[in-house]
């Protein structure tokens, strides 16, 4: 199949742009080709699609469930109880509803850490997005218990290969506190030898740092290091509480950090710290947490809170500029993940957004990129690309009202 998208807005100047397959074949003012299918995009701008780098996608089947709680209240006496009552088949319509959720605030790729992989992942290609999926690695210091998650995640990793390249495996250990140190230290043996990434929850909470401190004698960051298990694999969401010395460990091992600002906010975990983090060189990225904790998967009010809490919690309204929270979605996100993708260029994988800049949202239209930031929401995108097919047009996913439907049958309590 090829896409021709004629008169379509790049930058600021008018332009067509061939899709090939999976990927941006040609991009020039004007291109003719008899077989490709005509897209008018008059009126509208095209932008790399958005990656959400970190997820919990079937937790859309608690949004609402318990809010306003304490994180470990919330988390040990509320949501992981109704978790034990899930099952895959479960998880495969709450994973669809996330991805129908992501594709309509145009997000086309996520790093999502969830029980039952097969179910997450059967969504994805269904869907059609991209994803780099993990199951979670709980073992509560348990030995027979970390010696069946680590057989589980051998044979997950072997059967991750029969899905297409959309999906992509990494290892997923929630956090120090709920894996063991030999655990802990089988992943990162794990991820090196197969080059895979690691997903973790790392220094969210005060707690989760005294605790550590009581228990070690030092900070998560620090600790994790004594151990070994630093590397530039590592995709640790939160990272609130650091100290200095931490933050100058996570630069030295290549660490890449994941901003979550709704979480943060409603489980009031503290303020994340971003100019140290980005002095000190530490590659931040951007995600949404999950539907439990944020309370939905929208990288668009994401980015509007990222750089409004940043600017807030340093007094300076200079730092996060609207185009810094662009690329934490876009080129820095893909590049995490070492996926050919979040530019629109010739060659790269044709993951993108048409934005409709008729909405009233983006009249009268001074700058696209503080736009989008700070004033856009999801009725702005018209149409979706992801790996060169159309997952949304002019706002219509055909199978919204069955995915809605299958959702509301499920239930737990």
């Amino acid at each position: 199949m090829k896409h021709l998208i004629k008169n379509i807005t790049l930058n600021g100047k008018i332009t067509d742009v061939l899709i090939t397959k999976n990927r941006f074949a040609k991009i020039a003012p004007t291109i003719s080709d008899p077989d490709a299918k005509i897209i008018d995009g008059t009126n509208q701008a095209i932008i790399p699609s958005f990656v959400n780098m970190h997820t919990h996608a079937a937790m859309t089947l608690l949004r609402g469930y318990a809010d306003d709680l304490a994180l470990h209240d919330w988390l040990q006496n509320h949501i992981w109880p109704l978790e034990a009552k899930m099952d895959e088949e479960a998880i495969y319509h709450g994973t669809r509803l996330a991805c129908l959720e992501m594709i309509k605030s145009g997000t086309t790729c996520f790093n999502d850490m969830y029980w039952f992989f097969h179910g997450t992942a059967r969504a994805v290609e269904e869907m059609g997005l991209r994803a780099t999926l993990s199951s979670v690695f709980i073992d509560f210091n348990d030995e027979q218990q970390a010696k069946k998650q680590q057989a589980e995640t051998e044979r997950l990793f072997q059967e991750a290969s029969t899905y297409s390249d959309r999906i992509q495996f990494a290892l997923g250990p929630h956090a120090i506190y709920t894996v063991s140190e030999s655990s802990l230290l089988w992943i990162a043996t794990f991820s090196k030898q197969h080059n895979i990434p690691i997903h973790i929850h790392l220094s969210e909470t005060q707690k989760e740092v005294d605790d550590c401190i009581k228990q070690h004698n030092m900070r998560p960051v620090e600790w994790l290091e004594k151990i070994g298990f630093l590397s530039d694999r590592i995709l640790a969401a939160h990272t609130i509480h650091l100290s200095n010395n931490e933050i100058d460990l996570l630069a030295k091992h290549h660490v890449q950090v994941i901003f979550n600002p709704a979480s943060h906010m409603k489980l009031a975990s503290g303020s994340f710290p971003y100019a140290r983090l980005k002095e000190a060189g530490v590659p931040i990225l951007l995600g949404t947490d999950g539907c439990a904790s944020n309370n939905n998967l929208d990288l668009l009010e994401e980015m509007k809170l990222a750089a409004l809490q940043v600017k807030h919690t340093h007094q300076d309204p200079t730092v996060l500029s609207a185009s810094e929270v662009l690329e934490m979605v876009t080129t820095s996100a893909t590049k995490a993940l070492h996926i050919p993708a979040g530019k629109i260029e010739e060659g790269a994988l044709a993951d993108c957004l048409l934005i409709d800049l008729n909405n009233h949202r983006l009249c009268p239209g001074y700058h696209l990129e503080s736009d989008l930031v700070y004033s856009a929401d999801s009725s702005c995108i018209h149409t979706v690309f992801c790996n060169g097919k159309i997952l949304m047009k002019n706002r219509i996913i055909p199978n919204e009202s069955e995915i809605l439907a299958a959702v509301r049958t499920i239930k737990f309590h």
